[in-house]
């Protein structure tokens, strides 16, 4: 392999090609991206209800405005980073937009890929490992739908690298600077919390309280002062279970999946031979290495992540569940941690198992069985 070539370049590099043959595809439009329904662009009931990425565009488009395009507007507003960012590139131009929109998840994405080599080369593990998490369908589904997840999880990434930095000061518990793009990440997407939770989990477990009071206050204030205006400017605060059509959030593990078969069992049978091996199997494996690391007294913030994220998955409602391409993107959480947690164990067999993770790219090989 070149000196010069780096999995966070290679991910770029293949990023650049899925793009340039998305717009081939597409006679050259980036509104491809978007997946834009006329249920929402123009407000016709019997048109397509298009993809979550409309909205990112209909934001970004016009921040102030887009929420008459959305769905559940207060939901979609809650990850105002991605589309925020997407405006301040496109100077305000709308034309521009959609170009922007695939900027920032290539960045977003390769960016995410730098931060976890590096953290598995601080463990003395190949960085190409990092490789399992650039080429994730569930993130790179993000870069083909205008979606939040390569930013939220590569800013997740991010700030665990400054977190672990040796260079970086750590008297209060964790970096100040990752307490930034935590706060960053959380804003970009909901689920980002998930991954907050297991730190604030392994300071309280190391009874560093002044760690988690300013871990709580960096990410909390700004979440809960954004959650709070959007309830004043848009009636309700943004987080729930998804938007038009959700289902609750389950308390019966995996009930979401077993949902299924109640309206359709050949439809349950075709999900579970798709989703047991890719999304529970690993859950539940990740269940017990995280509490026997916690147990045998290895209390380090990774295990701890990992713990969260596999903790969440099972609760899912079954309007995830029953999308596996939704599946595939609230499950890129936890196959950063599994890759992370590999290289902690400096587990070369798990971080060569994390690479099943890309069979989720089959998810998006066929255009035409896209979410619209």
């Amino acid at each position: 392999m070149q000196r010069w070539l780096r999995p966070w370049l290679l991910v770029l590099l293949l990023g650049l090609v899925y793009v340039a043959v998305t717009l081939l595809r597409y006679e050259g439009d980036p509104l491809a991206f978007a997946l834009v329904g006329a249920r929402y662009s123009t407000g016709d009931p019997q048109g397509a209800s298009g993809y979550d990425g409309q909205f990112s565009y209909f934001i970004a488009r016009d921040p102030l405005g887009g929420w008459q395009h959305c769905d559940v507007p207060s939901y979609r507003y809650q990850r105002i980073l991605y589309p925020l960012l997407a405006w301040a590139l496109a100077l305000g131009r709308p034309a521009a937009v959609p170009w922007t929109l695939v900027a920032v998840n290539l960045a977003a994405l390769a960016g995410g890929t730098w931060a976890t080599e590096r953290l598995l080369r601080a463990r003395g593990m190949s960085p190409w490992y990092a490789l399992a998490y650039g080429l994730y369908g569930g993130l790179v589904a993000g870069l083909r739908l205008n979606l939040a997840e390569p930013l939220a999880v590569g800013l997740v990434q991010g700030a665990l690298w400054v977190w672990e930095d040796r260079r970086t000061p750590d008297a209060s518990g964790g970096p100040a600077l990752a307490w930034a793009l935590l706060a960053l990440a959380a804003l970009a997407k909901e689920t980002a919390l998930v991954a907050v939770a297991g730190l604030l989990l392994s300071q309280a477990l190391q009874r560093r309280w002044r760690g988690v009071v300013g871990l709580a206050v960096s990410v909390g204030v700004p979440f809960v002062a954004w959650q709070g205006l959007l309830w004043a400017w848009l009636g309700r605060p943004g987080l729930g279970s998804g938007g038009a059509l959700a289902t609750p959030f389950e308390i019966i593990p995996f009930a979401g999946l077993w949902r299924v078969a109640t309206v359709s069992w050949p439809a349950f049978w075709l999900l579970a031979a798709i989703e047991v091996p890719l999304f529970v199997l690993p859950t539940v494996w990740a269940l017990v290495a995280a509490k026997r690391e916690l147990l045998r007294g290895r209390n380090h913030p990774w295990v701890a992540i990992l713990l969260a994220q596999a903790a969440t998955l099972p609760f899912l409602p079954l309007s995830t569940w029953r999308e596996p391409l939704a599946m595939a993107r609230l499950a890129s959480g936890l196959l950063a941690a599994v890759v992370l947690y590999g290289g902690l164990r400096r587990s070369a067999r798990v971080l060569r198992w994390s690479f099943l993770g890309l069979a989720t790219l089959a998810l998006l090989v066929d255009e035409s069985a896209l979410p619209v």
